[in-house]
């Protein structure tokens, strides 16, 4: 590590760190019932990702000041867990995206985040 510069020798592994990603959806208040529904902690969005190894959970949560605003937080053991489920489940999460795309007004990439542990 003497050779590394002191800001890459001090960070911890990514390696041991859960991976999380975070959304902002604007949601109409005629398909705010569905949405929560489907992103909840027991929703269409959690049921598919309990299927693949790694998974640790989804927080929805919405935004007390602006009505119609909702943020997810989805967290994986590793961006590995992530990657794999992406691949191995490609195709049901396409048709899940697409069934819920009605009900959204826009979907916001918020970042992807290594949880320091």
């Amino acid at each position: 590590m003497a050779d590394q510069p002191a800001h890459v020798a001090c960070r911890g592994s990514a390696v041991n760190n859960m991976y999380v990603y975070v959304w902002e959806f604007i949601v109409p208040h005629e398909h705010a019932a569905a949405f929560e529904r489907a992103y909840g902690p027991d929703g269409d969005w959690v049921q598919l990702f309990r299927r693949a190894p790694g998974y640790v959970r989804t927080d929805l949560l919405r935004d007390f000041a602006r009505p119609g605003r909702y943020l997810t937080i989805d967290t994986w053991e590793s961006r590995g867990h992530w990657e794999e489920f992406r691949a191995r489940f490609a195709a049901e999460f396409e048709a899940l995206d697409a069934k819920c795309e009605g009900w959204t007004i826009s979907e916001t990439e918020i970042g992807r985040f290594e949880a320091m542990r």
